[in-house]
């Protein structure tokens, strides 16, 4: 395959469908399409992170690092409606099919929006994401580099990561790279979910 989740700009066709999915405890209706990652509805490590979690921050600015078509993003917009939830994504696909979900489940607080469009000086309360391991990994580690620093003050992020590619080595660059405390929140279904937290000031 030479086209990947990944993709900026994927140029298979944009066929869109609707699914049902359960999130923050609802059964909803939401519309996923070809070019995006799990497409068929919540994969394995995404329903790991969701089940794990805490509850998100009230209010203040989240984000959802990596949105697909969106169910870090709603889940984030469902439970905490008075919060600015940014669903970031690479792939314009993606960001226009979290968006319309977004919109179809009165998430008023979502933004989907490519990575570059976040204000610089925005910094986060907590950070939800299934991040996308398969980029290879100078990339992730790119890609966590610019995101993880970016937590407000007592903030925490949770990634999910399989164990077998690679969660606890990813847990130690993180410590060991980042300087940042990074523990193992949970243990579920072959995954880990890793907690970040901000350095402390």
């Amino acid at each position: 395959m030479s086209e990947h989740y990944f993709s900026a700009e994927p140029s298979g066709p944009d066929e869109r469908r609707t699914i049902e999915v359960s999130l923050a405890g609802r059964r909803v209706s939401v519309q996923t399409g070809g070019g995006v990652f799990s497409p068929d509805g919540l994969d394995k490590g995404t329903r790991v992170l969701l089940a794990e979690v805490p509850d998100p921050p009230e209010h203040g600015a989240l984000l959802d690092l990596g949105c697909g078509w969106g169910p870090i993003a709603l889940t984030l917009g469902l439970l905490s409606p008075q919060a600015r939830v940014f669903a970031v994504d690479v792939n314009e696909r993606a960001r226009a099919l979290t968006q319309a979900n977004a919109e179809r489940l009165g998430c008023a607080g979502v933004q989907a929006i490519h990575p570059d469009d976040v204000p610089a000086d925005l910094r986060f309360a907590t950070i939800w994401s299934n991040p996308p391991i398969r980029i290879g990994k100078a990339a992730l580690h790119e890609l966590l580099r610019a995101w993880l620093p970016r937590l407000a003050a007592g903030g925490a992020a949770y990634l999910v990561v399989s164990k077998n590619l690679g969660a606890d080595s990813l847990a130690r660059w993180i410590v060991d790279e980042l300087g940042m405390p990074c523990t193992r929140h949970a243990t579920s279904g072959g995954f880990r979910v890793l907690r970040i937290d901000a350095p402390s000031a």
